[in-house]
């Protein structure tokens, strides 16, 4: 794959990414990915801790989650440190940063002080409870915003604890809500020059795509609880068991559930009483269910799959990464690209999203190899620094 061509559509925008771990750089990624020249501070030494995440023996998540960005080492717990991130955020458009609520006005680095050196600035601050409120100073993971906005509760078997996914869905969910705010606020400051503060908190964002939850037990009195791998009232639409592993079906439309009624050469389905219509299907959700599992049962994927095609009906096998590579809708809509990174040769990520037809995003740039790799071609570009301020900066453990 060669590197995009594209310049993206937030070329010309500069962001300073400070924190570390995920929210805050998930954030960087995307803006990365849309065009933005992403200046990333790293603590002088291992950098971001994110450099070593990852499954497997060699850990490669960082060649996704830092691709697109240049590293520049900056101590932000001492004064040259940072009066140099000061000088960095003073040429920028945007600053994203993660830390405890407090951390940056403790530096000396407040909104108010940056807003002073920079009135444009968009100032995107990601946190475990937000920049203000009784909790605001607690420290927060992703997983306790899950936990507290609502997510934890319901996924799992309802016999069981609360479960989790397998990704880290609250950091990713705040970072996609923050990247959404910055480009609001650059919407805003293109019309009155104002810069402004966008404040994203892990359980805020989790509890924004928590559709009925809420309003469901102020009206009702009703509280949703864990159902494994259906949604109550919703039928059929589960992951089915065939001869040779899962298979996804969604039939819960009437129209589309009598298809599928044919496809399984039981077309009395369609209209016994107990599945005609929305409402009885969720009434009788289990049976429907068990019915449809003894069925395909009897077939393997492929069989199952031609036959949802043949009849129209939404299904999906359900894929790991192996299965996602071997693809052909992925490889012709390139959602899957190979990129020639500097720390691990040809790897296979996820390309930039969504696609956007007149500035495609994409990967201008692979992931640095290590900390502070661009200090000099960043310091020199955006405050014109000499070698010898380099020096005096690096001595002074500031780099």
């Amino acid at each position: 794959m060669s590197i995009a061509s594209s310049p993206g559509a937030l070329a010309g925008i500069r962001v300073i990414e400070m924190g570390q771990l995920l929210a805050g750089p998930f954030c960087g990624q995307l803006l990365g990915d849309m065009g933005a020249d992403v200046i990333k501070l790293e603590p002088p030494g291992a950098g971001d801790p994110m450099r070593l995440w990852g499954m497997g023996d060699e850990k490669v998540q960082w060649e996704v989650i830092a691709r697109n960005k240049r590293s520049v080492t900056c101590n932000l717990r001492i004064p040259e440190g940072q009066e140099l991130a000061r000088k960095l955020i003073a040429n920028a458009d945007v600053l994203v940063e993660n830390f405890k609520p407090g951390t940056l006005e403790r530096w000396g680095l407040s909104p108010e002080e940056l807003h002073k050196i920079n009135p444009g600035l968009i100032i995107a601050r990601m946190s475990g409870y937000g920049q203000d409120g009784p909790y605001s100073d607690r420290a927060g993971f992703g997983g306790i915003g899950e936990a507290m906005g609502g997510w934890r509760y319901v996924v799992g078997e309802p016999d069981r604890p609360p479960a989790r996914m397998g990704i880290s869905i609250g950091d990713t969910l705040c970072a996609t809500y923050g990247t959404m705010g910055i480009l609001a606020a650059l919407h805003h400051r293109a019309r009155t020059g104002e810069g402004q503060v966008v404040d994203t908190a892990l359980y805020e964002a989790v509890l924004q795509v928590m559709e009925g939850l809420v309003p469901e037990y102020d009206y009702n009195g009703f509280i949703r609880e864990r159902s494994g791998s259906i949604l109550p009232g919703i039928a059929p639409s589960n992951v089915y068991s065939c001869k040779d592993g899962p298979f996804m079906i969604g039939a819960n439309n009437d129209r589309i559930f009598g298809r599928l009624a044919e496809a399984m050469e039981m077309p009395q389905l369609a209209d016994d009483p107990k599945y005609a219509t929305h409402l009885a299907r969720g009434v009788n959700q289990t049976e429907l269910d068990l019915l449809i599992n003894a069925w395909t049962g009897t077939l393997t994927i492929d069989e199952v799959d031609a036959l949802m095609i043949k009849h129209s009906i939404p299904a999906g096998r359900v894929y790991t990464a192996k299965d996602m590579l071997e693809d052909p809708h992925f490889k012709a809509r390139e959602a899957i690209i190979e990129v020639e990174t500097e720390g691990h040769g040809k790897l296979k990520m996820q390309n930039a999203f969504p696609r956007m037809s007149k500035s495609p995003s994409g990967v201008r740039r692979v992931a640095p190899t290590s900390p502070g790799q661009h200090n000099a071609e960043v310091l020199e570009e955006v405050l014109g620094m000499a070698e010898a301020e380099l020096g005096e900066l690096a001595a002074a453990g500031a780099i």
